[in-house]
Formats: C-alpha cells, sequence, structure tokens
C-alpha cells in the first residue's frame, strides 16, 4: 500500500541516519538505487535536514522541484523517529515559472510605459507654461538617449524578446532608484541552446535577484552582460552590493534564495536547475565587486 501512494515516504529510525520505510515514489523522485537508503544518501538540502518538524519546504534538485515535510514521531518522550514525506511540483513550478516571465516581461513593458508617460507630461506641462524651446530640448535629448540604447541593443542582441526584456528592466530599475546598465561587450546572435523564453527566465531571474538586493542602497547599481563566445553563452549580473559567501550561494541554489518580501526562494535555484540541465555553470564573484555568472556550453 506504500508503494501505491502519489507521495515520496521515507520513515528513519531513531538514529536519523538510517531508513527503515522508503517507498517506491520516493526511490523515483530522488532517484535512489535499490537497496538500503542513508540520509547521506539524499540530495544535499535533504541531508541537512535535522530531526525538526517541517512544513511545505521547497527542495530543488538537479531534475525536480519538491515540496517537503517532515514529522518527529515520539512516544512516551522518547524520540522514535522521522517521517520524511515528498510531493513532485516540479511541473507546476514550470508553469508558474512561464507565467512568472511573462508577468515580469509585463511589468517591464509596464515601466517603459509608465516612464514614456512621465516625460510626456513633463513636455506638455513645459509647453503650457509657456517654455516651448525647453520642451523640444527635454523631448529630443531623451528620445536621444532612449533611441541610443534602442539602437545599441537591437544591434547587438538578436532576439527581440529578450531586448525587449532588457529595456523593460531599466526603465523598472530607475522607478526603484537603481542604474541598470547593459554592458559594451553584450553581444548575441543567438539564445541556443536555450529558448528565448529560457532565456527571459535566466536573465530576468538574476536581475531582478540583484535589483532587489540593492534597492535600499545609496547609489545602487546593476549591469548585465550577455554575450556569446566560441563555446558557451554567458550571462553575467554584478551589482553594488556585497555579494553572497560561498555557503550562501550553495545554500540558494540547493533550496532557493531571495531578498524580496514575499520570501518565495526560488528564483536561484530554478535558475541552477535550468543551468545544470544544460550542463552549464552557475557562479558567484566577489571581486572586484559582486557578480553572478552563468557559462552555458554551446555544441
Amino acid at each position: 500500500m506504500l508503494h501505491s501512494v502519489h507521495e515520496g515516504l521515507i520513515v528513519f529510525d531513531r538514529d536519523d541516519e538510517t531508513a527503515a520505510v522508503v517507498n517506491d515514489q520516493a526511490r523515483r523522485l530522488l532517484e535512489l538505487p535499490d537497496g538500503p537508503v542513508r540520509r547521506a544518501d539524499l540530495p544535499v538540502s535533504l541531508r541537512r535536514l535535522d530531526a525538526t518538524v517541517i512544513r511545505d519546504e521547497m527542495h530543488v534538485t538537479a531534475a525536480r522541484v519538491l515540496v517537503v515535510n517532515q514529522d518527529v514521531v515520539s512516544w512516551a518522550g522518547r524520540r522514535l523517529g522521522t517521517v520524511l514525506t515528498i510531493r513532485d511540483h516540479t511541473e507546476l513550478r514550470d508553469i508558474m515559472g512561464e507565467l512568472d516571465s511573462a508577468r515580469g516581461l509585463a511589468e517591464s513593458l509596464r515601466a517603459q510605459a509608465h516612464e514614456a508617460a512621465n516625460r510626456l507630461h513633463a513636455v506638455i506641462t513645459m509647453v503650457e507654461l509657456g517654455n516651448v524651446a525647453g520642451a523640444v530640448d527635454f523631448a529630443t535629448a531623451e528620445l536621444r538617449l532612449s533611441q541610443a540604447l534602442i539602437d545599441r541593443l537591437t544591434d547587438a542582441v538578436h532576439e527581440p524578446v529578450l531586448v525587449a526584456l532588457l529595456l523593460g528592466k531599466v526603465d523598472r530599475a530607475i522607478e526603484r532608484g537603481v542604474e541598470l546598465t547593459v554592458a559594451d561587450d553584450t553581444a548575441l546572435e543567438s539564445v541556443a541552446p536555450l529558448t528565448p523564453q529560457e532565456m527571459v527566465t535566466l536573465v530576468g531571474n538574476l536581475v531582478d535577484n540583484a535589483v532587489d538586493a540593492v534597492a535600499q542602497d545609496p547609489d545602487a547599481w546593476v549591469e548585465v552582460t550577455v554575450r556569446s563566445e566560441a563555446s558557451a553563452l554567458v550571462v553575467r549580473v554584478a551589482d553594488s552590493g556585497p555579494g553572497m559567501s560561498e555557503e550562501t550561494f550553495a545554500r540558494a541554489m540547493e533550496r532557493g534564495y531571495t531578498t524580496k518580501a514575499e520570501h518565495h526562494g526560488l528564483g536561484l535555484a530554478l535558475v541552477w536547475r535550468l543551468v545544470n540541465r544544460y550542463g552549464g555553470t552557475l557562479r558567484a564573484e566577489r571581486s572586484p565587486e559582486s557578480a553572478v555568472v552563468v557559462r552555458i556550453p554551446v555544441r
């Protein structure tokens, strides 16, 4: 009966090291071989769980997004063991990730429209005040700056969806008091092997994480680099923040990390899962500035 349930189930003995029960679904979700299972055989983040009660905690493995619950079994004040249940939320999270990417792109475009409206109102007010020459100068200067960025990005990045995302993120960052720039060495012929949607997910999550991390700081900035190299697709997002320690970064990739108030905690972990799917690397740099760098091999 335990092997027919949809949830993965693992029951650990009192020592919390050896599993007394492992059902088929748990073996499938965690890619465990037949035979005895020890805590050390589990994915890294699950190995680190101590014998405490856990409710609906998200864990990201190389292949899946899992919801984990853990209960401690006691009798007459003595701990008898722990029960771990695992649900597969991979498909749901993939759908939600696509929705988040679409929502992020829509939000970026909304920010562009908002900035355009602000500039238009400024021009109209200047005209109403009789400063027509000033209005013309302001409008043409703003147009030149915007068009220069648009022209540079469309020449350098041959993926319209990514161009739209970057332009929108620039305006969205301005709204939050962050200077977001696109590095001069940005150049991308194709997003392959990623799909455009995956590229939006990758870049959008990294940029949002960086902006969230520095938005409250004075003189906050974020710089994005996207380029094709001979054998790799490279995305680098640097910011003015202190960055994460190696331990924090490792935990972020395992179980998710975010500075957002909602504590969704899956942004960087989902990026890692996407990068891992293509055999790429994801690393943090802290010199000379903090940055997150993704490299995906192009075959």
